[in-house]
């Protein structure tokens, strides 16, 4: 079967796990009874963590018109992907792309590179799904917050000093050895120093994740004590870029959901950011991060492998987590993206005028690339040039057209469609609110 025109409105199922935002509280919920499947309704009570858009296996798009599977369509005629495409990643999609709906703390976690997917892939096929790599970018849709990468190594140093709990718990050797490491060295740019400074955190951090439950479960009570007894000065006034009263909350709150978790103390690690809707971050393949709430639209390579080690009842592979990660250490500022204006979109007057943009968020990947577009007036269109690659739309708020030729299909919040290799495409808002879309593809000659 060939399609005359390569518009696809699509069919994505959405996944129930216990970190998932509730009913209709959660917007992958709400996406996804947008395209119901069969029975498919949303339960007051139940979770809903994942609205998955793609051709991966685990959970496959389907047209909505014929029931076939994305997949299926893209292997059939394979110039929806384009040669490209496919004699690099094959008769399948490159990217996954997702909405997040996270209520509590997802699992201290990284995900594999390429390398080592392929032997946790060969060696435990039940716990690594695929043999893929998985780079992920994170846009918040809602207000998120996250544990993400590591910090400052002098702001882990101010943690040991102010956290007598976290010293306790790694041990004061560790923690000496540490701190007379970096001192002085903690932002030098020397290749020999940096290499010394990885080790003395990977060494500290590998003994925190390796400490006995039960030792864990005592100085978390004394951390908690504290948290509730300190308020604005706990944590030494919480340093550098956090507030003593923000990360006194935090700890209070991380323990409600899983008392007594080493995560507790994986905190002082890692950098705690926090996003409002339109900005986004960059997680390459092998860095360390747990997502603790909020809406998020997220596209990683189409992969399925996760390496766990803490708030999480799943399986846990602390020495693979601990030997894997690379240990960079940064600002939360070096991870967060700055996006700039798409240059292959022409914006109409009517789009110009009402201050409508299409901005690119560009990681430095070839797999995936993401467009936010806001028409913000009736009328206001915006054309996309024909790329050389897949992509796949969806809307997150107000109304409006999406069109391929002379094809034309109504988007709404929550509808998904996919776009195939070489197709022009136009936005046409047509409601009272902003027609808010995002577009993931994969181009490789340029986005």
């Amino acid at each position: 079967m060939v399609l005359q025109v390569p518009l696809i409105r699509l069919q994505c199922g959405v996944n129930s796990y216990d970190w998932g935002k509730v009913g209709k509280s959660s917007a992958a919920a709400k996406f996804a009874s947008a395209t119901p499947s069969t029975n498919f309704s949303v339960e007051d009570e139940k979770p809903y963590a994942e609205l998955w858009m793609g051709t991966h296996p685990s959970l496959p798009s389907r047209d909505l018109e014929t029931q076939r599977t994305l997949l299926d369509h893209v292997q059939e005629n394979q110039a929806l992907l384009s040669s490209e495409i496919i004699k690099r990643y094959g008769e399948k999609l490159p990217f996954l792309f997702k909405v997040l709906s996270i209520r509590k703390a997802l699992s201290i976690q990284a995900h594999p590179d390429k390398k080592l997917a392929e032997k946790l892939h060969a060696k435990d096929g039940k716990n690594y799904p695929d043999d893929n790599h998985k780079p992920e970018m994170t846009i918040a849709i809602t207000p998120f917050d996250g544990l993400c990468g590591f910090r400052p190594l002098a702001e882990i140093s101010h943690f040991l000093s102010t956290v007598p709990s976290l010293r306790k718990v790694l041990g004061e050797s560790v923690a000496k050895e540490f701190e007379s490491t970096v001192k002085g060295n903690e932002t030098s740019e020397d290749a020999s120093i940096v290499a010394k400074n990885k080790e003395a955190l990977k060494t500290a951090f590998s003994s925190l994740m390796n400490t006995e439950e039960e030792v864990i479960e005592a100085a978390a009570k004394d951390l908690i004590k504290a948290a509730k007894a300190e308020g604005e000065s706990f944590a030494g006034s919480g340093g550098p870029t956090n507030e003593g009263q923000e990360l006194a909350d935090l700890v209070i709150r991380l323990d409600g959901q899983f008392p007594g978790d080493v995560g507790l103390f994986v905190q002082f690690f890692l950098n705690y950011v926090k996003m409002e809707p339109g900005e986004g971050m960059f997680l390459k393949a092998d860095d360390i991060h747990a997502y603790l709430s909020g809406d998020i639209i997220e596209c990683m390579a189409s992969s399925d492998n996760v390496v766990r080690a803490g708030f999480t009842p799943k399986f846990k592979d602390v020495p693979t987590l601990t030997s894997m990660l690379t240990y960079d250490y940064a600002p939360i500022s070096e991870q967060k993206m700055s996006p700039v204006p798409y240059a292959y979109v022409a914006l109409s007057a009517a789009a110009y005028s009402s201050n409508s943009a299409s901005i690119l968020y560009d990681p430095p990947i070839d797999e995936f690339a993401v467009v936010k577009t806001d028409l913000k007036k009736t009328g206001a269109k915006a054309t996309f040039e024909s790329i050389a690659g897949p992509s796949i739309f969806i809307c997150t708020e107000g109304e409006g057209k999406i069109s391929v030729g002379p094809k034309v299909e109504d988007a709404k919040a929550g509808y998904v469609f996919f776009v195939g290799a070489t197709a022009e495409v136009v936005l046409e808002s047509t409601g009272e609110q902003a027609f808010v879309t995002f577009k993931a593809f994969c181009e490789l000659d340029g986005k």
